[in-house]
């Protein structure tokens, strides 16, 4: 254990310490309101949340000891799996939020498609590492054949009517494909055909040529001047407002926010950046974004230190992976792209997200400590 420390980064490490510790606190304060109001201890989302966080630092830690060259075998199991548990949240889930992809275990709910976000990642990586001879471009099959994958899986969890999730997993896989040593006019041919896709398919939403999008989340299309429809779609954003503008530059003090108090019914998951605002200012949500970048900038530098080309896109994937749900919730919180009900990085209330983060972010450090290791 002494040596897996040694070798780790550790000032990712504290970041990632001092954001999970940040998040709990901010968890707590933002939903102690919300569980007394429906009977529960006050306490009750930040006791789970705790638990959930438990469970994910020992498997982690577990996970610490796998060497990634196993990353190979391991990632063809956990698409198998991922998949399938994707396929039965789809038939036999719970519905939360209008999304069917909750299974539940013992009390608690499991959300497979956030797993299928870092799977996915370890998977493609991998996959191209291992596929980088002359032949394999020349096999139609092997070529296309991850395209295929991220179409099923993307198609799944759209069925289970999770957009914001199927986006964030559809953009994750896009962008290692990207990156990886794929030919760039086989890379120019996917990208003009799925953006002539999606724009046609949302322009055909828009004019009611289809109509698989529910009358609400089409009105999240509609994002700009939230508060002149107060009474109806706009009603969470416009209180994000009033929550964010009631904070100033120093915030009304930590556990003082208003809008907590039922205003904003999501303010511990979706808009709990709202709520950090509100309580915490400006300085306050300077702080959090300097730590982002600070967390961000310590997984690109592993990626290019790594010297296997998977390492690279593993830690690049990671990358993205956080920084997407960072700019989507925010936009979103923010009135600047349609919600999409996609959770702030170790703010937001939920297991099932904060377990796939804990992963992610030991997959680089094992990057980190192997590359250590290697120099010593």
């Amino acid at each position: 254990m002494k040596k897996l420390i040694k070798y780790m980064d550790k000032k990712l490490l504290i970041a990632t310490i001092i954001l999970f510790v940040f998040g709990l606190i901010m968890i707590f304060s933002a939903s102690n309101v919300t569980a007394y109001m429906f009977g529960a201890s006050p306490s009750r989302y930040f006791y789970k949340q705790s638990l959930f966080l438990f469970g994910s630092f020992i498997g982690c830690t577990i996970m610490m000891f796998i060497p990634t060259s196993k990353y190979k075998k391991l990632s063809w199991v956990a698409l198998i799996g991922v998949t399938f548990l994707v396929f039965v949240a789809l038939v036999y889930g719970t519905v939360v939020n209008d999304a069917s992809g909750w299974i539940g275990i013992g009390g608690l709910g499991i959300q497979p498609s956030e797993f299928a976000k870092v799977v996915i990642i370890m998977w493609l990586a991998c996959y191209y590492e291992t596929t980088r001879d002359e032949e394999f471009y020349n096999d139609t099959i092997k070529m296309f054949f991850p395209l295929f994958v991220i179409g099923i899986i993307t198609f799944l969890i759209i069925l289970q009517n999770d957009y914001g999730t199927a986006l964030i997993f559809l953009l994750i896989s896009m962008f290692i494909f990207l990156l990886s040593p794929t030919s760039k006019k086989i890379k120019l041919l996917v990208v003009g055909t799925g953006t002539f896709l999606v724009i046609t398919i949302v322009v055909l939403c828009l004019t009611g040529v289809i109509s698989f999008l529910s009358s609400d989340k089409l009105a999240r299309f509609n994002f700009f001047d939230p508060c002149s429809r107060y009474l109806n779609e706009g009603n969470q954003v416009c209180n994000g407002y009033i929550a964010i503008n009631g904070g100033g530059i120093f915030g009304k003090g930590l556990g003082n926010s208003t809008q907590k108090y039922l205003y904003l019914p999501e303010g511990h998951t979706d808009f709990i950046f709202a709520i950090i605002v509100e309580e915490l200012g400006i300085v306050g949500a300077i702080l959090l974004m300097l730590l982002y970048m600070f967390v961000l900038i310590r997984i690109i530098l592993i990626g290019k230190k790594a010297p296997k080309n998977y390492q690279s896109l593993i830690c690049y994937g990671v990358f993205f992976y956080l920084f997407s749900h960072i700019v989507i919730n925010l936009g979103g919180v923010l009135g600047l792209m349609p919600l999409t009900g996609i959770p702030l990085p170790f703010m937001s209330y939920g297991g099932s997200f904060a377990l796939s983060t804990c992963i992610a972010l030991t997959m680089v450090q094992r990057i980190c400590f192997e590359i250590n290791q290697q120099k010593n």
